[in-house]
């Protein structure tokens, strides 16, 4: 049975690649592991089931859960290097791809702050220099009026390449997680439209278009939210549209991650899918974002990524927002919680969308 998905957007954040700290619970991962959790079948595109759907779900805060004071620039837990150093791998390995986004050009580097009756905007302070940064071409590209819709999961080298064309757009989309490709109800809401359960699958509900592939999708873009293509060199992209490179290093970048999302959490609830989608805002190479994306992903929770690459308008809008930027950001609509810091949102996360024993 489809289920209509109410969506909510916003406007946030994410620092130079050091804002806000890394968490995520590691799982140690094996060559037969790596075959079994749906990896190569993203790869090959086989059809298997999904799961059933659910009731409307309700979640509240945990009792007694403190909101965590945002430490921009501060590893807090030790236990977190870890999970910050793979991501730091992961993202050289990426070649810093989705790090910025496309026409990313520096302002000044002297930017005066606003004045107490204008709008803050972001700008970053390194000693003496404060820099203000945006994107030479996307000021006139087109803008969806909703959201995009991605069915995808995290390990996948398809799927990462086309999250890495997003925020290169500075496009905001919501992601509906299938771990392994087939392990979430999403996988069965995606088979009962098509036929099929190949990730990743794209749905522009403003123009009615969708399709599979990632290079159709990567492409779709380009041609719909893109700039004028005299206003870039596509050589630019490389990274991303040199599909060799992309596949071979998507792969390890998700290897040295330990293969995230390829199944769905054992404890996730099961009603996960039926949640309103929460936001999180940040980008798909920022080592401290990642864990949240990660635990969202084997959660099988439905989430709108807002991107905030550098030179991204979001972030001003971060600022606007919260009086501060750092990623990551989470907005809960479920429960109308709104925090900072990746430790705290993903231990907020394991202990609101899990079921206890």
């Amino acid at each position: 049975m489809m289920i209509q998905y109410s969506r909510a957007i916003a406007v946030l954040l994410v620092g130079c690649l050091a804002r806000s700290h890394g968490f995520a619970p590691s799982s140690k991962s094996s060559t037969k592991t790596f075959m079994q959790m749906g990896f190569f079948d993203d790869l090959f595109a086989m059809n298997t089931g999904a799961l059933s759907t659910s009731a409307k779900p309700k979640v509240q805060i945990p009792e007694g859960f403190v909101i965590p004071e945002p430490k921009p620039l501060t590893l807090t837990r030790s236990s977190d290097l870890p999970s910050v150093l793979k991501s730091s791998a992961a993202l050289v390995v990426r070649l810093a791809t989705s790090c910025f986004v496309l026409g990313w050009k520096i302002d000044t580097f002297f930017h005066e702050d606003d004045s107490d009756d204008m709008p803050k905007k972001y700008s970053l302070k390194l000693g003496p220099f404060n820099i203000r940064d945006s994107s030479s071409v996307l000021a006139d590209a087109p803008r969806p009026a909703k959201p995009l819709i991605l069915y995808e999961y995290d390990a996948s080298p398809f799927c990462k390449r086309v999250r890495e064309t997003i925020n290169l757009l500075d496009l905001t989309v919501e992601y509906r997680p299938c771990p392994g490709a087939r392990q979430s109800k999403f996988s069965q809401e995606m088979f009962e439209k098509t036929g099929s359960q190949t990730i990743p699958y794209l749905v522009d509900p403003n123009t009615g278009m969708s399709m599979f592939e990632s290079d159709d999708q990567i492409q779709y873009l380009l041609d719909t939210y893109g700039p004028n293509k005299d206003s870039f060199d596509m050589k630019a992209l490389w990274p991303i549209t040199f599909k060799g490179f992309a596949i071979y290093t998507c792969t390890i970048a998700a290897l040295l991650r330990d293969m995230p999302a390829s199944r769905r959490q054992a404890n996730a609830r099961p009603d996960n899918e039926d949640m309103i989608p929460l936001e999180l805002w940040g980008y798909e190479a920022s080592p401290f974002v990642k864990p949240v994306r990660e635990k969202l992903c084997s959660l099988a929770l439905p989430h709108t990524m807002v991107s905030c690459s550098r030179g991204s308008i979001n972030r001003d809008r971060l600022v606007e927002r919260t009086g501060r930027f750092q990623v990551p950001f989470l907005v809960d609509p479920n429960t109308g919680l709104e925090l900072f810091e990746s430790p705290e949102i993903c231990e907020y996360l394991e202990t609101v969308y899990t079921v206890k024993e």
